[in-house]
């Protein structure tokens, strides 16, 4: 007989590079949403810090990241704005000015993409 063996549990930075990895192309989800779909309510400033600290080789989406204002973080005139603009555009979202509307492209995944696809 063989004890049972699972996978070790997520961080919390590893949950959220994870919800991250799902937002498809052309939609956007706010750090607090994610924070909320990792299970970390109120930890908004934890996705940046966990975006930031992420290994390139997990080539996360982390364009498709914004505040909940529906707008980019990064300061105007400055290259990661100006990145994280082409890239959003590249993918069809609209960009005016820094600002994407979240009515309409805002990922709202449902509770089946969550439950199945979460490790956690």
């Amino acid at each position: 007989m063989t004890p049972e063996t699972s996978a070790p549990p997520l961080s919390p930075m590893q949950k959220i590079w994870h919800i991250v990895a799902l937002i498809p192309e052309g939609r956007v989800a706010s750090y607090g949403k994610i924070a909320d779909y990792a299970g970390l309510p109120g930890r908004a400033r934890y996705v940046s810090r966990a975006l930031k600290q992420a290994p390139d080789s997990l080539a996360l989406p982390w364009h498709r990241v914004i505040n909940s204002q529906g707008k980019i973080s990064f300061a105007k005139d400055t290259h990661p704005f100006q990145l994280q603009m082409s890239l959003l555009r590249s993918e069809g979202v609209q960009v005016n000015q820094g600002r994407i509307a979240l009515s309409e492209y805002e990922w709202r995944p449902d509770m089946a993409t969550l439950v199945l696809s979460m490790p956690f």
